[in-house]
């Protein structure tokens, strides 16, 4: 629908689509995602000149995009503590252990112009079939003695796009570094050892991001190379990084 819509409308009119449930939705490498009731989930269609710092840097969106969502919650006072966190190229996580949700990004580029369209898709309020964010809620309050309330999937969507937007906006000003650090405050990876390509595979230690988007790595005995989201896929569980 939005794709159809995306360009007979001005520029500076925002399109976002919201689904209840998803029964079609599309992840990366061509993986099909079911999705229930209490699902936050949307596409977002946004423009990026291609002159601009993000509009020569396009991967970096599905980092803003990820950054976006764990902020939605954890800007909120009060919910600062909630193990939300981003995990590298584009999902969501409960701390290290278990995967929320995820980001897909695709752009075309029109004259000067990316269109992009944005699909994430988060939990919420659906405990089934892994954990949701009104879990980590109810087990932060059960901890910590608070009284924390539960948060909608409208609202979350709602904070989410705001915070884009200020993200967006700060990186056409300030490019990676005005970003990177809020990134890096949440993300899963930091001074992690994984091994490239298999199990047996060369060793290397998770350094950072690159000017680009990509994830560098130090392999041992031969520096730091970058990894490209599109061709590489990171297995949590293995520890790899492995082609996808």
């Amino acid at each position: 629908l939005i794709g159809r819509l995306m360009f007979e409308l001005p520029e500076e009119m925002g399109l976002i689509a919201v689904a209840v449930r998803q029964t079609q939705g599309k992840g990366r490498g061509g993986n099909i995602w079911l999705s229930p009731v209490g699902c936050a989930l949307c596409t977002l269609h946004i423009t990026i000149p291609l002159h601009s710092n993000l509009g020569q840097r396009i991967p970096f969106i599905q980092h803003l995009v990820s950054l976006a969502v764990v902020e939605s919650v954890r800007s909120i006072p009060g919910y600062e503590d909630i193990d939300l966190r981003v995990k590298w190229p584009n999902d969501i996580y409960y701390s290290d252990l278990m995967k929320l949700g995820g980001v897909l990004v695709n752009s075309t580029l029109i004259e000067t112009t990316f269109h992009i369209l944005i699909g994430f898709g988060f939990n919420v309020s659906n405990s089934n079939p892994t954990i949701c964010i009104n879990d980590l809620i109810a087990r932060f309050n059960k901890e910590e003695g608070t009284e924390l309330k539960a948060l909608s999937s409208d609202c979350l969507i709602a904070r989410t796009v705001t915070v884009l937007e200020r993200l967006v906006e700060i990186f056409q000003e300030k490019g990676p570094n005005g970003i990177l650090p809020r990134y890096y405050k949440y993300w899963v990876h930091s001074g992690k050892q994984v091994r490239l390509g298999s199990e047996d595979g060369p060793t290397a230690w998770i350094v950072g991001i690159d000017d680009y988007g990509y994830l560098q790595v130090h392999e041992e005995g031969k520096g730091v190379v970058s990894v490209h989201p599109d061709g590489n896929s990171f297995d949590m569980l293995r520890n790899l990084i492995v082609p996808k």
